[in-house]
């Protein structure tokens, strides 16, 4: 009974530190989130971890204590044992938290909310892929450090490490499809290619870089759906990234007309048109007539804009706006199908029947060019040995 009470008393001064403790770090860390934006981060990043952390380590701490080291008690080693594999789940967990907090902190500076954001795409691409290993790498150290809690392990990685190159062969084998992309995403991340936030064309599909993994790409398409694609497509196939320096993009408009459009007084409506809006970012705007042909006049219109949403807007706005100033305008200019109708048909006059010189290439006034063709092949200067 004894013991009972000394280990019940030692849990609950346990559960007493480890709630004043919690209480202190928790206003602490408000505190100083109230002035800096890291604290904040770290305490939503950490503060459950910590807490169960500090409640393990202290739990086993009275266990330990109020529990003797006698053969009197043998189930004390198998309870201590399972404190330690807690411990280091937990401490894990707890790296992990880290981790991720140290690794964000410096995404603050990098905004993608900006529109020239193309270094910050590509850090924040960069940080994520590396997010991913770092926790991978955290979680196969803590699984194998619980692993070497239990005795035999020791035991069993002899004959685990003899047969090692028949199961790395093996593995190798299956996961290669897996290997591949695992490596394509870690290209990705670090050659440039592509980042979050990149507006691409995939399979004809219009969309932008949503998430990049060590194993997929998601893209999201302009109808909000998600096109999931593996790392080695974007390494292995051809594909369309309309951001890849920069986020301005140049677009066309294209109208066929009548003849009778009048090109000088279209520019200056589309001076116009883009000055009224802000979609337009004031680099390019130019308006031409590219082709004149089978009854039509093509006017092509040129503008930029900032990104790859604003051109699409823009274009539709530069479209519609003139396709209603011409009809209210100009109306004349409509695309016109001209159709030319006669009673009948009129009978050609016949002419002298012609010849075969007339439309003979080697006629006889025309000997000295037939002979190019039909006269001797001149053989002077050639060795007899090459002829």
């Amino acid at each position: 009974m004894d013991i009972l009470l000394r280990l019940l008393v030692a849990v609950g001064f346990a559960l007493l530190v480890t709630a004043v403790a919690s209480l202190v770090l928790h206003l602490v860390f408000r505190a100083l989130g109230r002035r800096e934006r890291w604290a904040a981060s770290l305490s939503r990043r950490t503060k459950h971890p910590t807490r169960t952390l500090l409640l393990v380590a202290l739990l086993w701490t009275a266990f330990a204590s109020s529990i003797p080291d006698t053969d009197a008690y043998p189930w004390r080693d198998t309870v201590s044992h399972v404190f330690l594999v807690v411990t280091i789940g937990v401490g894990t967990w707890f790296a992990c938290g880290l981790a991720i907090f140290l690794e964000s902190l410096g995404l603050h500076k990098y905004r993608v909310d900006v529109p020239d954001n193309r270094v910050a795409r590509r850090i924040r691409t960069q940080v994520l892929i590396l997010r991913r290993l770092t926790v991978a790498v955290l979680v196969i150290i803590g699984v194998g450090a619980i692993l070497l809690t239990f005795p035999g392990v020791e035991a069993a990685g002899a004959s685990v490490l003899a047969s090692a190159g028949l199961i790395s062969v093996i593995a190798g084998l299956a996961a290669q499809s897996t290997l591949g992309n695992v490596f394509a995403g870690m290209q990705l991340a670090f050659s440039g290619s592509i980042r979050v936030d990149d507006v691409v064309v995939v399979e004809t599909q219009w969309g932008r870089i949503e998430e990049i993994t060590l194993t997929y790409v998601v893209v999201h398409l302009w109808d909000d759906r998600r096109f999931v694609l593996p790392s080695t497509y974007f390494t292995s196939t051809p594909f369309e990234n309309w951001t890849r320096t920069n986020s301005e993009l140049l677009g066309a408009v294209e109208f066929d007309l009548d003849w009778r459009v009048r090109p000088s007084e279209m520019r200056v409506e589309l001076d116009r048109i883009l000055d009224r809006t802000e979609l337009w970012d004031k680099r390019v705007k130019v308006l031409q007539v590219t082709d004149a042909v089978q009854g039509y006049v093509r006017v092509r219109v040129l503008a930029t804009s900032h990104d790859a949403p604003s051109l699409f807007d823009l274009r539709c706005y530069i479209r519609e706006e003139l396709v209603d100033w011409i009809q209210r305008t100009h109306p004349d200019a409509l695309p016109v199908q001209r159709v030319l109708m006669v009673d009948e048909v009129a009978t050609p006059r016949r002419r002298g029947a012609s010849t075969a010189s007339d439309s003979a290439l080697f006629t006889p006034d025309q000997q000295d060019r037939a002979a190019l063709f039909t006269g001797p092949i001149q053989t002077s200067g050639i060795r007899p040995s090459e002829r």
